[in-house]
């Protein structure tokens, strides 16, 4: 499932894309995608003339900023965008088309039809699910040390389990946990609340500074993700220990081991991550 610096890639480049654009028509090929409102006719009606203003991300969902509207969408495990001529073949798996005024397409895709999009008037959308129950985000000035030891506080949680928390911290999944938690020095099985103040800040700058460095590399293509562009992101290359199990660190040549924390595999070194 794309993260933080994957859907961040893709509206950037969907902001290159469709602002200015206006929608003549659209098109639902799988209904189920929509989940609000319930009446898909209703969906597409109300986005009839309605012009993109922006692109937005809150965690990770992306924000389609229109006149009088907003849609949230989730990309799920294959969700993708792409920009087409009207005149274009129509893959199989495209779903959703927003067709506009100047004879282009924004063409949703997606192989196992996750995905999700909600429309709501503007100003409802924060205030209700999917937004609602989101946590701080990691580049959000009011994130810093404290934050971490505050979301640890109180909970015997593993700190991978925690730091997956979209409820706690948003836009943090599989991969760049486990990057940060490796740069940290942290084993993924700790317990939050009893790392240091010295960990914390550690982890700290090292959550932030992964995501920056996938965000300048375009994300981490480690499956089938793509940008709106249909460009692959490159930071699976810097990978230190996600998806690298009985390979050597890249730190001490120790093979990383791969465990299950919080029902997911987790990758880590056994010695730069000591229990």
């Amino acid at each position: 499932m794309p993260e933080l610096p994957e859907v961040e890639t893709v509206k950037r480049t969907l902001q290159q894309l469709v602002i200015g654009k206006t929608i003549k028509e659209i098109t639902v090929h799988w209904g189920k995608i929509i989940k609000r409102p319930d009446d898909v006719a209703q969906f597409c009606h109300l986005l009839i003339g309605q012009t993109f203003n922006n692109v937005e991300r809150r965690a990770k969902f992306l924000k389609f900023i229109l006149d009088d509207y907003v849609v949230i969408s989730h990309l799920r495990m294959e969700g993708r965008y792409g920009l087409h001529e009207v005149n274009e073949l129509i893959d199989k798996h495209t779903h959703v088309i927003f067709s506009f005024t100047d004879g282009t397409e924004l063409r949703y895709r997606d192989v196992r039809k996750f995905g999700t999009m909600h429309l709501f008037l503007k100003g409802e959308e924060d205030i209700n699910l999917p937004l609602a129950q989101l946590g701080i985000e990691p580049f959000d000035e009011k994130f810093q040390p404290a934050t971490l030891k505050e979301l640890f506080k109180g909970t015997n949680r593993k700190v991978k389990v925690t730091l997956l928390d979209q409820s706690k911290l948003v836009g943090l999944g599989n991969i760049y946990v486990d990057e940060a938690l490796f740069r940290s020095g942290i084993y993924p099985e700790r317990i939050g609340k009893d790392l240091t103040d010295k960990e914390l800040k550690k982890l700290y700058s090292e959550i932030k500074a992964t995501l920056k460095e996938a965000i300048g590399l375009g994300g981490s293509s480690v499956k089938s993700y793509v940008d709106g562009q249909g460009e692959m992101g490159m930071f699976q290359q810097q990978l230190f220990v996600y998806g690298r199990k009985g390979e050597p660190c890249k730190v001490c040549a120790t093979p990383i081991e791969k465990t299950v924390v919080g029902g997911r595999g987790t990758h880590y070194c056994p010695k730069c991550q000591k229990m």
